[in-house]
């Protein structure tokens, strides 16, 4: 009983760890995949952009389903920015200041949970609130983490 117990829990062990060994192979693998998951969450966020600046139409249903995107798109990135990644347009700072960097991802994603339910709304003047926050957010972390 002792032995399947400690097989069971190496087994644990072993699928738990899967995520850190499939990570990226070489740190250009990091960076490109950080760079793809911020331009496709760039280009959805700017949907909503077009929307509130008055540049499209405003659509609610398409409003809602890129903020949804955006949420879902803010999650990705920030695994590809461990130890050994650096470069890109990534500035020495995110690995100097992993604490402010955390925070800035942090308010990044509490930021797009907010864009989606103003989307849900389907209250533009509540939508441009909640974009601007968003937008406030994307852009502290480029002004202290990203070269320009």
């Amino acid at each position: 009983m002792k032995l399947i117990s400690s097989l069971t829990l190496a087994g644990a062990a072993w699928l738990l760890a899967q995520p850190a060994l499939a990570q990226f192979a070489k740190p250009d693998q990091a960076i490109e995949y950080r760079q793809g998951a911020l331009y496709v969450m760039g280009q959805h966020f700017g949907r909503i952009g077009a929307m509130v600046n008055g540049k499209v139409p405003f659509d609610a249903a398409a409003a809602q389903e890129n903020a949804d995107l955006v949420v879902v798109l803010a999650k990705l990135p920030w695994a590809a920015f461990g130890p050994g990644t650096e470069g890109g347009k990534a500035k020495d700072e995110v690995w100097k200041n992993p604490a402010q960097f955390k925070e800035g991802n942090e308010k990044l994603t509490a930021a797009t949970l907010k864009l989606a339910a103003a989307a849900k709304t389907g209250n533009l003047e509540t939508l441009k609130v909640a974009f601007g926050d968003t937008a406030a957010a994307c852009k502290s972390c480029h002004d202290n983490f990203r070269q320009k």
